[in-house]
């Protein structure tokens, strides 16, 4: 089999199958073998029931002493079973799920792992996985790869499939010459691919993703020199004229702004002023203002005659910007429009049309503002907020959708200023580096799951005082590894301890659009106390209201990612809690926690965050999908992404073009163009 084959080509993989995995991203042999582990799993050893502990993942062994029993509570079916050996025994429970009191039987052993807790005196492992004797201890002791899922797709098919893939695919030669990789410790590129799925030791499966991650960072840094090179003017076609109209919005606003925002506002002021193209990074912490210095600019450039675009990674956002855009601008007669991927096909074409004849100043909206479909009159400005979601390609196909247009990129992120500067090449770098007064700081606190009755009693509290609560889980549904805990099954049980007034609902990123738009809006307008939901809150939601934010397995993430999402809290006036709950863990990630406790400050954490990160730090929490890289983090592997720049500075553009000619293994990712989507 080869790299570009359809999946279907693997033994094992029909039709349906086949579509299911689409879902995914998977059409390919290729994008198969590179559907990386993002986590990994080994089974303990079987524990004696006289002995398991509360708050610890066991695996215990033993007999259905009595029928299952099964009852109802509100929306819930719960089922109990008691499970005994010869030390004691153990209460079995499993929510919403009536069909576990057909498929246990009284009287027969069975190998059982979950976690315990103590539930009114009594020892219980909630939500246990059964396992069979062959699968059980054919995992034990072994680092098991966990997938990306869909519904449809286990753990164990997803490992068959990338088995056969792998044991039948035929692999082009490495790019990396061998001396090179000798020199650098670097596994050679087929190994590391197939190590990083079935890996020897934790040791080898942190060098086999070393690799993954060089591989990643290597041709995003080809892809964007390949970028630079064809943008060779810096002049632009107007030096933009200062008619005092941001210094009226500036005097007309509720509040001041910051010194730090002044600073940054005359930084791309006076970037439009110079007869040159701006091209802007702007770095600030959560709640540090940056949308008031989109507004100038956007208004600046008006005022100049130009359209202004700025493309937000979800429609929340983007309507967000909309709203508040359209109300701060009308006084000065600027036309607001918003284009997202639910507007109705006769609105986008009407859209299409008042964008082209320039009846349109300000366009905000999602992806759909880079379709082919979309012509600007006469734009001057594009805006990328949030800049880490997009990859290299759509933000480059934003900005020439005009000719020579200044460009801004805004990131809530915190990259380290020497990561930075790799990242983002030649760009201008702002930071926003000072907090609006008059918010209360937030309290921060470090616990262990003992402490959850005390944070329940905490988030009832607030809800009865008329504020909102979020819990995010690093899971969106029960998997193999029981020690996470999932927005689908925390939400069950969640409803089983909270009072009925409570209203609690859930969110992830697997359901539809329109479903995630229902639910972030019935929670912004106060409908909903207690939102569960997965980390698909960490960008554009914005809640007044909001004043607890509890993070589930916080040992799972990285520091920078936490930051991120306890800023979805203390956005107004209100004081505001921050619980960041950690699993059975070690003493170095309870510590790495506890920098959370002692600074608010996203720059100073996301710096420690990269000098507390060592290579074996890759286990848990890898934040994937930050900056859009698919595999690789800028933090657990800042090392490659330096090794990587080194290689690429040394190559001209015409190198870099030749490099793609001689390695068309890479052509489906797209990396020429920029689309930094894999390997």
């Amino acid at each position: 089999m080869y790299w570009d084959d359809k999946v279907k080509a693997v033994k094992g993989i029909g039709e349906k199958t086949e579509k299911l995995l689409g879902k995914l991203g998977i059409e390919t042999v290729g994008q198969l073998v590179t559907h990386f582990p993002r986590d990994y799993d080994s089974y303990t050893g079987i524990t004696d029931i006289g002995r398991i502990v509360p708050g610890t993942d066991v695996v215990v062994e033993g007999s259905i002493v009595s029928r299952p029993t099964i009852k109802k509570h509100r929306q819930l079916t719960i089922v109990n079973a008691v499970l005994k050996d010869s030390t004691g025994s153990v209460l079995l429970t499993w929510f919403n799920m009536p069909y576990m009191a057909r498929t246990i039987k009284t009287g027969v052993y069975y190998i059982m792992r979950g976690k315990v807790a103590l539930k009114q005196g009594r020892l219980v492992i909630e939500q246990p996985v059964i396992y069979s004797k062959q699968e059980y201890y054919s995992g034990l002791n072994v680092l098991l790869p966990v997938y990306r899922l869909t519904s449809g797709v286990t753990n164990n098919s997803m490992r068959k499939y990338i088995q056969l893939a792998l044991r039948d695919t035929k692999f082009e030669q490495d790019y990396l010459p061998a001396a090179y990789c000798r020199e650098n410790s670097l596994y050679r590129r087929e190994k590391a691919i197939k190590h990083v799925h079935f890996p020897d030791s934790r040791d080898d499966a942190i060098k086999a993703g070393k690799r993954i991650a060089y591989d990643e960072f290597f041709l995003f840094l080809l892809a964007l020199k390949c970028l630079k090179g064809q943008s060779d003017s810096k002049e632009c076609r107007d030096s933009y004229v200062d008619t005092g109209i941001c210094d009226r919005l500036i005097n007309s606003l509720p509040y001041s702004l910051t010194n730090a925002q002044l600073r940054v506002w005359n930084d791309m002021k006076k970037d439009m002023m110079s007869g040159y193209i701006m091209t802007r990074l702007v770095q600030g912490d959560v709640g540090s203002g940056k949308t008031v210095l989109a507004l100038l600019a956007l208004l600046f450039n008006y005022d100049n005659g130009y359209q202004g675009s700025i493309m937000a990674p979800t429609e929340v956002l983007a309507l967000q910007h909309y709203e508040y855009f359209s109300s701060v601008l009308e006084e000065y007669g600027v036309k607001v429009g918003l284009l997202t991927g639910s507007t109705t096909a006769a609105n986008k074409r009407k859209m299409y049309a008042r964008i082209e004849n320039g009846e349109i100043d300000i366009i905000v909206g999602t992806h759909a503002l880079i379709q082919e479909k979309v012509h600007y009159r006469n734009l001057g400005l594009v805006i990328t907020d949030e800049q880490h979601r997009f990859g290299v390609n759509q933000r480059i196909q934003l900005s020439q959708k005009g000719d020579k247009c200044h460009s801004v990129v805004m990131s809530a992120t915190p990259i380290p200023r020497t990561l930075a500067m790799i990242i983002y090449g030649d760009m201008d770098i702002s930071v926003v580096d000072e907090i609006p007064a008059g918010r209360p700081p937030k309290k921060n606190c470090v616990v262990g799951t003992n402490f959850r009755d005390a944070a329940y009693k905490l988030m009832i509290q607030e809800v009865n005082s008329g504020n909102q609560v979020y819990i995010i889980c690093p899971m969106v549904e029960d998997g193999d590894n029981v020690n996470l805990e999932s927005v689908e099954g925390y939400t069950v049980k969640l409803k089983s301890v909270m009072p009925d007034n409570i209203r609690i609902a859930a969110l992830h990123g697997k359901m539809p659009a329109a479903k995630k738009s229902e639910i972030i809006s019935l929670f912004s307008k106060g409908e909903i106390d207690i939102l569960v939901s997965t980390t698909v809150i960490e960008v554009g939601i914005n809640v007044l209201s909001a004043t607890v934010i509890m993070v589930e397995n916080s040992e799972r993430f990285g520091l920078a990612q936490l930051h991120q999402l306890r800023g979805r809290v203390g956005r107004g006036n209100r004081q505001s809690y921050c619980i960041f709950m950690h699993g059975d863990t070690g003493k170095d990630n309870i510590k790495r926690l506890e920098i959370l406790n002692n600074s608010n400050d996203g720059f100073y954490i996301a710096s420690e965050d990269l000098r507390l990160r060592g290579p074996g730090d890759m286990f848990g929490f890898r934040q994937s999908g930050e900056m859009s890289f698919k595999y690789a983090d800028i933090y657990s592997d800042a090392d490659m992404l330096m090794l990587a720049n080194e290689r690429v500075k040394g190559m001209s553009v015409d190198e870099v073009h030749e490099f793609f000619e001689q390695n068309p293994q890479f052509a489906f990712g797209n990396f020429e163009n920029g689309e930094n989507v894999g390997l």
